[in-house]
């Protein structure tokens, strides 16, 4: 069904989102697990912008549902890190968002926190350098997939994905310490 949606008629968004509905609840409890207490954006309000920008899209080309997911990983990023800009957002600066960096467990075993936008513009940064750590980071953080599940989504080894997963944690805590 996710592969014919936007070919035809056939499949209905609409009707398609019910059956994905549970799978996306979790992984906007994911993203907002992370966020500070009393967060005004909730897991709904979530979902809910994660399927208007799909709605957005035109004829996408999922390739399995994995990917579907992938995709929906980085619209929830994109969503919270622009409601953190908008909520934050005053004339000359404002308060940034700040999130546990606890399951990135970078280079320390303590709980830290870590600005999202600090996170995002960092996250930009490694896409340049290395594209596929920036997905595993996207997918393992902000998703919460499991080793396994971040392979099958790259179609990669999970070995491959360990290794990648490490060096972007180093790459990441360096950076972040030095803002």
């Amino acid at each position: 069904m996710l592969q014919s949606w936007g070919k035809d008629d056939s499949v209905i968004p609409e009707e398609l989102f019910p059956l994905v509905y549970d799978e996306l609840r979790k992984q906007a409890h994911n993203y907002l697990r992370h966020e500070r207490p009393g967060h005004t954006l909730q897991t709904t309000a979530l979902i809910n912008e994660t399927y208007l920008k799909l709605r957005e899209q035109r004829n996408p080309e999922w390739e399995s549902r994995a990917h579907f997911f992938a995709i929906c990983a980085t619209l929830m990023r994109r969503i919270l890190v622009d409601y953190a800009k908008t909520r934050h957002r005053a004339k000359r600066g404002g308060k940034a968002e700040m999130l546990p960096l606890d399951g990135l467990a970078l280079a320390v075993a303590q709980e830290s926190d870590v600005d999202l936008l600090a996170l995002d513009q960092v996250l930009g940064r490694l896409e340049h350098l290395d594209t596929q750590q920036a997905r595993i980071v996207e997918l393992r953080y902000f998703s919460g997939l499991s080793i396994e599940q971040t392979a099958d989504v790259l179609d990669l080894s999970p070995s491959t994905i360990k290794r990648e997963w490490r060096a972007a944690k180093a790459w990441l805590r360096k950076e972040l310490d030095h803002k």
